[in-house]
């Protein structure tokens, strides 16, 4: 029985619909809590695993606590690195533009500075703008299969540095009301790791392509070689094919396999407010396809 027909058994009426080809889900008719069954976790799993990234509709009677614990079903739950959690939680994370602090339009695997960084991030939207505001994902396992076989090889062999003090990527430093946080994460917190840039996915064996913003250099190469070749794999992670774009409203969940996507959100709302809520699920330390682990260069905080 597939996972949208065992969700459907149980929960009767429950639809799941593609958002896009290779990419994205949308599960309809279905109230998330810490309390559903084991069966419907473990098939919204399958579903995640199958479709990357996954969205609910609706979900206005999540909290910030019962978001908490309904993401505990899928593992444990890793504290923001720097700030406080909100309060009443231990591992919430809010991403307020009023607020600035890191920024998130640029694409990137959520914490992949860290060596075991999340495998799975849960993101509410609290407030959302009248316009704009979008996140948008990519299939890192579909950009992988869209290389070449030399440049697969090629990709199979590199590894790279991502480091909280970021490089490659154009970051622009947020307000002076919000310094302190950011030159708290840049320079108070630490955090810089040696990965993959191809890991194999611990749950179904696909090789997923670990790049994104907080890369600073790869191993053994020239920075002027380097950055073409981060250019080079990253247009195959965002080619619009490989993409998916949500159109936030307040109550919205969206689950997704930090492990297989990266992610972007657009700053297109001028001065409007934008609230979500993100909780995050510990994850492994990635393998390469010959077998080593990734290794943590720096860890300071």
């Amino acid at each position: 029985m597939g996972q949208a027909a065992l969700i459907d058994n149980v929960i009767p009426h429950t639809d799941v619909v593609k958002r896009a080809v290779r990419i994205g889900a949308e599960i309809r008719n279905i109230k998330l809590s810490s309390d559903l069954p084991d069966q419907i976790v473990a098939s919204i799993n399958g579903l995640l695993l199958q479709h990357k990234v996954i969205f609910f509709r609706d979900q206005y009677h999540l909290d910030d606590a019962e978001q908490e614990r309904f993401a505990l079903r899928f593992g444990k739950l890793v504290p923001p690195p720097v700030s406080d959690p909100i309060k009443g939680t231990t591992s919430m994370l809010e991403i307020n533009s009023a607020r600035g602090g890191i920024r998130a339009d640029n694409w990137h695997i959520d914490l992949s500075c860290l060596d075991a960084y999340p495998k799975i991030s849960v993101l509410r939207g609290v407030v959302i703008p009248p316009v704009g505001g979008d996140t948008v994902w990519s299939n890192t396992a579909a950009a992988y299969l869209d290389l070449s076989p030399s440049l697969r090889r090629l990709a199979d062999d590199l590894w790279a540095v991502h480091s909280s003090a970021y490089d490659f990527a154009v970051v622009a430093r947020p307000a002076e009301a919000d310094k302190k946080l950011y030159d708290d994460f840049l320079t108070r917190a630490r955090f810089e790791t040696e990965h993959p840039v191809v890991r194999v996915h611990p749950e179904t064996s696909e090789r997923t392509l670990v790049l994104g913003s907080y890369v600073k250099r790869f191993v053994d190469l020239p920075k002027y070689d380097g950055q073409r070749l981060f250019d080079l794999f990253e247009s195959h992670i965002t080619a619009p094919e490989n993409t998916v774009r949500w159109n936030w409203k307040p109550g919205d969940v969206a689950i997704w396999d930090n492990r297989a996507t990266m992610h972007y959100a657009a700053k297109d709302y001028g001065d409007q407010p934008r609230i979500v809520r993100r909780a995050t699920i510990d994850g492994e330390v990635p393998v390469s396809v010959d077998g080593r682990c990734s290794v943590a260069l720096i860890k300071r905080i």
